[in-house]
């Protein structure tokens, strides 16, 4: 980690009521008293400022805090400058610093000071980020959590345990029995079952993990002309998709987002699905809808009055809508959902079964670990080691051991215990400027 003084804008870009410029560094105190204009400042102290260039020219009247190493969000000392949010006045605030010898930092390299000073291992860091792109309270909470150390937690009592039962499997090794706690073969065996399951289990709930970061993807999928589109943009009360009597209409996926009880909902209205077309605008447009087939948590499997019956594979978690309910009079089918998209009849049972669905994924699933895409191919990593040494039989615990402290140092990586230069970078990355 490098010394430099650096600065950055840490609220939103664009014009605001107040902009807060985040300065991180060594020695900072007699810069904080300058720019203050008082002797003796005490930290964590907000002072009301007219803050001047070097000219004596006025910049802005803000509000200074001087945070002194170590209690500051980055370990070392830190200036937070709350000014008004004028683009203006934030790049003359930029030139004035940058005439101090300090320079704009990274994205991420505030969060980097704070790692390497011990306020927050990899595991924080990622919740932060997870907090940074939160936009429902469900996706707020998760993150919060996970930010303030619940996450760290479980992996640190985990990677503690495995350092523990590598050690007793070579302890093993070393000393005759009677040294040792009785049964203990048997102990470190049931101990490491139970950490592969504690993994097991937590990983079994990525896709929910995953929906509560990233949304929870449901898609409309039927024949051409079965009203998908329609019903779409009733859905979202707006008219997002183009709606036509002209069967094929939709060649593109069209996506939009829904807040639908504090949950994120990714909704797609798909290309029409048939057997064959000869149009390869269209044929794009299929697979595309298949690719969306694959990657959805919920489908709307949507027919009309005149559906044929097409076959297509379909996900586990499968709504079946019939639409056009104002034109039809039979609706004795027991396992569909009836709506018409033009007048608005059956919508409400509609969402109440999204919900109903949702939350069967979803729920409880804000109080599990925050999994992204490397902390995943690290707990793959553990709980295949640790299934590795399951399967070794008879007295070989110096193998045992090996692969117990592989699983240790692969949960060591997610908290940055152990780290490695590429698995540094892809977490710092996610973060923005001043963060």
């Amino acid at each position: 980690m490098n010394n430099d003084t650096i600065f950055a804008l840490s609220s939103g870009h664009g014009k605001s009521g107040v902009a807060v410029i985040r300065i991180s560094g060594e020695n900072l105190a007699d810069f904080a008293e300058r720019i203050i204009g008082k002797f003796g400042i005490t930290p964590r102290h907000a002072y009301f400022v007219n803050l001047r260039d070097d000219a004596g020219e006025m910049i802005d009247q803000c509000i200074i805090t001087y945070f002194a190493a170590p209690q500051s969000f980055t370990g070392t000392d830190v200036i937070e400058i709350a000014s008004h949010g004028a683009p203006a006045v934030i790049e003359k605030i930029f030139e004035f610093l940058s005439g101090h010898n300090m320079r704009m930092a990274t994205p991420g390299e505030f969060s980097r000071r704070a790692f390497y000073n011990n306020k927050m291992d990899l595991a924080d860091i990622d919740g932060l980020a997870a907090l940074l792109d939160a936009e429902t309270d469900v996706q707020r909470k998760s993150a919060l959590s996970s930010m303030m150390g619940r996450d760290s937690k479980i992996y640190d009592a985990w990677r503690r345990d495995m350092i523990e039962i590598a050690a007793y499997s070579a302890a093993i090794l070393d000393y005759d029995a009677d040294d040792l706690p009785q049964n203990i073969g048997k102990t470190v065996r049931e101990k490491i079952k139970k950490l592969h399951g504690e993994i097991e289990n937590a990983l079994s709930r990525y896709a929910a993990a995953r929906a509560i970061r990233s949304g929870f993807n449901i898609a409309l999928v039927g024949e051409p002309n079965v009203g998908k589109s329609s019903l779409f943009n009733a859905i979202l009360g707006s008219n997002r998709a183009i709606v036509s009597s002209i069967p094929g209409t939709t060649r593109d996926v069209v996506s939009a987002n829904l807040d639908i009880d504090g949950y994120m909902v990714n909704i797609a209205d798909t290309a029409g699905l048939r057997d064959s077309t000869d149009d390869k605008i269209e044929q794009i447009g299929i697979e595309k809808t298949k690719n969306e087939i694959e990657n959805a948590d919920m489908v709307l499997r949507v027919y009309a009055e005149q559906s044929s019956k097409l076959k297509v594979q379909s996900s586990n978690n499968e709504i079946i809508v019939i639409n056009k309910s104002d034109l039809i009079k039979d609706k004795s089918n027991k396992n569909a959902i009836y709506v018409s998209a033009k007048t608005g009849d059956g919508l409400d049972e509609l969402l109440g079964a999204i919900r109903t669905q949702l939350h069967k994924l979803t729920d409880g699933a804000e109080n599990m670990l925050v999994i992204n895409a490397r902390t995943k191919t690290l707990l793959e990593s553990a709980r295949d080691e640790l299934k590795s040494a399951t399967n070794i039989r008879g007295e070989n615990f110096d193998l045992i051991a090996e692969h117990v402290r592989a699983a240790a140092d692969a949960i060591g990586k997610i908290l940055g215990t152990i780290t490695a230069a590429d698995v540094m970078d892809a977490t710092f990355s996610q973060l923005c400027l001043g963060k």
